[in-house]
């Protein structure tokens, strides 16, 4: 083995599945956990089955289990979508769906996922561009419905760059998520920031890379600068809470999600791969970190016995319970921190 595959394999390592294991079966992963055992009975949502399977796919030495995991949570996304390309998101424990299908959230998550599939799983890409094609042609009203599905076509382009489908959704996603507004103070096109946030920075970020968008690519850095140093509180992240946050309220706040965090990772790390610019990278970093106990409180999120992350921070300590989109963000920050770690190495 190379000096090189010896960092590689020590670094990719230090990430434990064994939560993601635990809470997946046959058919996908369970959403909810009383502290590290799952919920059986809350079932599952299409939500993070997305969200698990781009985070196997993107593992770059995935075990057998993870290999097999790719499988079910595909065949769950594909499961869920409708032949006019919505999707249903709730899934009982006894395997019905219990909601009708839409173009919310978790619409924009399936289309990330199938995506992903097809750039980065060759042996599922066949089966999932099909799906993601059909989904494609549907289109949200949501921002982050609509970031997500951008985020799944940018990955589709980079596997078929002459999918007209792909770029389609691209231009349309930048439209209705919109440029920030010209306040110094408010570089942000909605008027209170929500959840996730940085995703729409990132769709932006992916919409610009397209042929002639370089206003676009500039309008998602811009973004992201301001969320990065509204998030910032000296040497740590004091991310969004889970209620949002507007200018003049007050801070922190609390409840705080992992998912804030891993939305911010995944778009500094994006950011990073565009421009080089060394302060994405540290920008990383600091997400990392923000699990390892760099934050408000300073107190880890991670278990370092499951391998999960729990769900939340709050004013006096953390959520104990591990649910499947904490331990989902941690995962892929944890991703984005050790990719960016090798290209130093």
């Amino acid at each position: 083995m190379s000096v090189r595959s010896e960092a590689k394999s020590k670094s990719t390592s230090t990430i434990s599945y064994a939560h993601l294991l635990r809470l997946s079966d046959e058919h996908g992963i369970f959403e909810h956990a009383k502290f590290t055992t799952p919920r059986h009975e809350n079932g599952y949502s299409l939500d993070d089955v997305a969200r698990a399977l781009v985070v196997v796919v993107r593992e770059p030495e995935p075990t057998p289990e993870l290999d097999a995991l790719a499988t079910i949570y595909a065949r769950f996304v594909i499961d869920a979508l409708t032949e006019d390309g919505r999707c249903h998101n709730r899934r009982g424990a006894d395997l019905s769906w219990q909601d009708e299908p839409g173009v919310e959230d978790h619409w924009g998550r399936a289309l990330w996922a199938l995506g992903s599939v097809v750039a980065r799983k060759p042996e599922l890409a066949e089966q999932a561009l099909p799906h993601f094609t059909i989904a494609a042609r549907q289109r949200s009203r949501s921002r982050r419905a609509m970031a997500y599905a951008a985020l799944g076509a940018a990955e589709v382009r980079t596997a078929d760059p002459g999918n007209a489908a792909a770029r389609a959704l691209l231009a349309d996603a930048a439209t209705v998520i919109g440029p920030p507004t010209r306040r110094l103070d408010w570089r942000w096109p909605e008027p209170r920031l929500h959840y996730a946030n940085a995703v729409l920075a990132e769709a932006l970020l992916v919409a610009g890379a397209e042929p002639g968008q370089g206003r676009t690519h500039a309008d998602g850095l811009a973004m992201l600068r301001w969320l990065l140093e509204i998030e910032t509180a000296g040497d740590h992240l004091s991310v969004t809470p889970i209620d949002g946050w507007a200018a003049g309220e007050r801070r922190p706040g609390f409840d705080q999600q992992p998912i804030e965090v891993g939305a911010l990772a995944d778009a500094c790390a994006r950011a990073y791969d565009d421009t080089s610019d060394q302060r994405w990278k540290d920008a990383v970093r600091m997400c990392e970190a923000w699990f390892r106990g760099a934050n408000d409180i300073s107190t880890p999120l991670i278990d370092p016995a499951s391998g999960g992350c729990c769900d939340g921070l709050e004013p006096t300590g953390i959520n104990e319970n591990q649910g499947a989109e904490s331990t989902l963000a941690l995962l892929s920050t944890l991703q984005q921190a050790n990719r960016l770690r090798l290209e130093d190495e």
